[in-house]
């Protein structure tokens, strides 16, 4: 399975569990990819605005992940640094609770689910987990996050796979489409442009 380069720039209206617009503009950057995105929203009547920049390699593994958050809490910058293998440094210090962490999941955005469909390159039937880096949108906190893909039958030229998250009791069908972008996030998200 292969993608095509994504869109210069795509888009996302947020709804259900929240109310919002996500915008992300997408550069090749030494030999793979920055992401640099924005998503503003209200939730549970909290409003907040997070920007992002991914530094993404070849595989769509993230190499490293800048957020900006703003919300009722003020403001806050998180960085975190892949150092190989897995491991992760967040704001400089290590992190050993992240190891086996390839990706970045930020709770802000409907992109980051295109990071491990990328990444995995499932064939259909294959499943994988791709526990992550997740970054909280109010106050952006980090923790390990489990998660797993598995491939099911495309739809036309589009990608479907069913994701699953324990730690949230979630899972749902997301379609992707020939740039490996999702389109449909069922309850968080659908795509505008």
């Amino acid at each position: 399975m292969s993608f095509v380069d994504p869109p210069a720039v795509a888009a996302w209206r947020h709804q259900q569990v929240r109310t919002g617009f996500e915008v992300v503009h997408f550069r090749r950057s030494g030999g793979g990819w920055q992401v640099v995105g924005c998503t503003t929203a209200v939730e549970a009547g909290v409003a907040w605005t997070v920007d992002y920049t991914l530094d993404l390699d070849a595989t769509w593994a993230t190499r490293r992940a800048v957020v900006t958050g703003r919300s009722s809490m003020g403001a806050r910058r998180t960085t975190l640094d892949s150092i190989g293998d897995g491991r992760w440094h967040v704001d400089g210090l290590r992190a050993p609770d992240l190891d086996g962490c390839q990706d970045v999941d930020l709770e802000s955005s409907a992109m980051t689910n295109a990071l491990p469909v990328h990444r995995l390159d499932l064939a259909v039937g294959r499943r994988a987990s791709a526990p992550a880096a997740y970054v909280q949108a109010v106050g952006l906190g980090v923790d390990r996050l489990e998660q797993s893909y598995t491939r099911l039958h495309d739809d036309g030229p589009n990608r479907q796979f069913h994701y699953k998250s324990p730690a949230f009791d979630f899972s749902c069908q997301l379609v992707f489409d020939p740039s490996g972008l999702v389109l449909d996030y069922p309850g968080i998200a659908v795509r505008q442009l």
